[in-house]
C-alpha cells in the first residue's frame, strides 16, 4: 500500500497566508499615559507618605459620596480605606482626596 500526498487544493485549511499584515498590537489608552510619567510618581510618593503617617484622609468619589479613613495601602487601580469599615476603592472613581486635618483651614 503506497501512501499518496493530499494535494494543496484539498487542505485549504493549510494553505500559507501571505502579504497579510499583523494585526497592530492592541493598548489601552488609559495604560498607555501612565507609563512613567513623572504624575504617577508624584501620585505613588504621596500615598506612601500618607500611608506610612497614617494620615486620615477624605476621598470624594464621582458622584459625590465621601469615604473617610486612613489609606492601608493601593496599587495601579485600587486604594484600600480604613475608616469604620475596609473600603476599596477604584482610582477611576476619585474625583478629589484630602486630608481631614485640613477642613478648618
Amino acid at each position: 500500500m503506497s501512501i499518496s500526498p493530499i494535494p494543496p487544493h484539498a487542505r485549504p485549511h493549510l494553505r500559507l497566508r501571505r502579504n497579510v499584515p499583523a494585526p497592530p498590537p492592541f493598548h489601552f489608552p488609559a495604560r498607555m499615559a501612565e507609563v512613567d510619567s513623572p504624575l504617577r510618581h508624584a501620585e505613588l510618593f504621596y500615598l506612601q507618605k500618607q500611608i506610612q503617617i497614617q494620615t486620615p484622609m477624605v476621598i470624594v468619589l464621582e458622584d459625590g459620596e465621601q469615604v473617610q479613613g486612613c489609606i492601608e495601602w493601593y496599587d495601579r487601580n485600587t486604594l484600600k480605606v480604613r475608616g469604620r469599615t475596609k473600603t476599596l476603592v477604584y482610582k477611576s472613581a476619585i474625583k478629589y482626596m484630602y486630608k481631614l486635618s485640613d477642613v478648618g483651614q
